[in-house]
């Protein structure tokens, strides 16, 4: 047995004679009753002739089922928590002989836990000013806002302009065809070309032109393309914001008046910042934890993460219209560029799971059940549905682990040292 503090460990396995005769009487019993020869009824070619014939198919089932029983048996003995499949070798079989193998393999490592409480964070919690709260009532104004159709004239900077919008060249994939799109002509949202080349225009006016988006555009399979458009304006809209009084605050929702909107809204901002700003915080619980924590990693886990985000990007891009198919990965490149922050993600879920197991810390029935329920309503599905779906893909089990990391998180952050003005 190598060093108990290393993740590679190996074994020299040996199994008796006895036992490896036993198995093999097995597997030639077994093909027995399955192999059909020209003179032998079925099932009674004899036992000798199997042997002989069929010598490298019955040391092959034989090695199949004696070397990860006895493998796993021995590493069990020895209290070794295998990761990963074995790299068996140097093989001896012979005819009346013990069958010996060499493994060699990863196991978990050994987490002796040091201080975790009171780790020394940054932390403050968040001050809402009035402009804070100014700005966020605005925004409610601007999704209250009515579009005024103005009497036709050529688009100005600031109108809102109608438009039926088709691709001509360069679009990846389908076309792009939108029969009513709305674009803010000066707007920081809208990409300067549209605005360039609809302003002056006037309603029932087509027009074709270049439309570049930056390399860094919200979708990825529109970046760094140029497009070639129609645009046929259809209208020009004029905004037009609500006041803002008592009424506008009774029309969102619950408030007597507009000072009972700026309280809530002074609430619903403070929420928001403090869970980021916790979220920040704990982040930096572990950043320090993995940081104190020295223990090697197996490379299993390691690669296991760098697929887990590879493949998790990889469907971001589809969901953006990318086909994951195109993407051609260098493997070892991908690998060597994430390496680094997967040792880091690895050791800290490793780090969590056993402070969760120091705190007792574990997810309920009730909270599972829970966050099944919320999943059903969000897929607007039976929960007997979903409940099945997730089991099929041990869904269930990620959202119980998930529960149990946010319990670690949360104990975590409560016992933290924290610094800084307001803490």
């Amino acid at each position: 047995m190598a060093d108990p503090q290393s993740t590679k460990q190996s074994l020299e396995i040996t199994i008796p004679a006895n036992e490896v005769e036993a198995e093999t009487a097995r597997v030639v019993e077994s093909l027995q009753k399955k192999i059909r020869l020209p003179g032998f009824r079925p099932g009674k070619v004899p036992m000798e002739l199997i042997r002989r014939r069929y010598q490298e198919d019955i040391r092959h089932d034989v090695l199949e089922k004696l070397i990860p029983r006895h493998f796993f048996k021995r590493a069990e003995q020895e209290g070794l928590a295998v990761v990963g499949r074995p790299n068996v070798s140097d093989v001896k079989l012979e005819a009346g002989e013990p069958l010996r193998f060499k493994a060699e393999f990863e196991v978990a490592p050994t987490i002796e836990l040091k201080d975790y409480r009171e780790v020394t964070i940054p932390y403050q919690d968040p001050e809402i000013a009035d402009e804070d709260i100014a700005k966020r009532i605005e925004q409610l104004r601007e999704q209250k806002a009515d579009y005024a159709n103005v009497d036709p004239r050529p688009v100005e900077s600031g109108d809102h302009a109608v438009v039926a919008l088709e691709s001509l060249a360069g679009a990846p994939g389908q076309p792009i065809k939108q029969d009513e799109l709305t674009l803010h002509v000066g707007g920081e949202d809208t990409l300067s070309d549209f605005s360039d080349n609809l302003t002056g225009m006037t309603p029932g006016e087509a027009k074709e032109f270049d439309v570049r988006y930056p390399e860094d555009y919200g979708q990825a399979k529109l970046a760094g393309k140029t497009i070639r458009f129609r645009a046929t304006l259809k209208a020009i809209r004029h905004k037009e914001l609500p006041e803002l009084n008592d009424e506008f605050a009774r029309d969102l929702g619950d408030y007597q008046n507009l000072e009972e909107l700026r309280e809530a809204v002074r609430k619903s901002l403070f929420s928001e910042r403090q869970y980021f700003a916790q979220q920040e915080a704990k982040s930096k619980i572990v950043d320090a934890l993995v940081e104190r924590h020295e223990f090697a990693v197996p490379e299993a886990f390691i690669e296991r993460q760098i697929e887990a985000e590879v493949e998790r990007n990889l469907r971001m891009l589809a969901a953006e219209g990318v086909d994951p198919r195109s993407i051609k990965l260098d493997w070892e490149k991908v690998k060597a560029s994430q390496r680094d922050k997967a040792v880091h993600d690895v050791k800290a879920s490793l780090l969590l799971d056993k402070i969760a197991e120091a705190e007792q810390l574990y997810a309920t029935q009730d909270e599972v059940d829970h966050e099944v329920q919320r999943l059903a309503r969000q897929e607007r599905e039976p929960v007997a549905a979903t409940r099945k779906r997730l089991e099929k893909d041990d869904g269930v089990r990620r959202i119980a682990n998930h529960i149990r990391t946010e319990k670690t998180l949360n104990r975590l952050f409560e016992h933290a040292r924290k610094e800084g003005a307001g803490a």
